[in-house]
């Protein structure tokens, strides 16, 4: 397994699905998704280059792939950094806008 990096913006990404999951389905549920999505991280560090480019919401160089209804938005370089973990259902495209002109 190759090292990856979950930014901030992420990480809190991933615990608030968590709590969202805990409160509405359960611990098991929430625990079973989360350590889906973080087995996908793994998953794109291992083979960078997986998913795809969605121009629609945004230019920057970044791949998306959905993990059930969850975007997973990482970038390639010496290490692959996710940079968010989004309900498909949110406004995707302002949500980036704002994280990556910081």
């Amino acid at each position: 397994m190759k090292p990856y990096l979950v930014a901030p913006d992420a990480e809190g990404d991933l615990q608030q699905i968590w709590r969202y999951l805990l409160g509405e389905a359960g611990l098991a549920i929430a625990n079973r998704i989360q350590g889906e999505l973080v087995d996908a991280f793994e998953g794109s560090a291992d083979h960078p280059g997986k998913g795809h480019r969605r121009p629609d919401l945004t230019s920057k160089e970044v791949l998306f792939f959905s993990v059930y209804q969850y975007m997973i938005v990482y970038r390639r370089a010496a290490m692959v950094e996710i940079v968010a973990v989004l309900h498909g259902k949110r406004d995707v495209k302002r949500l980036l806008k704002n994280r990556m002109s910081r």
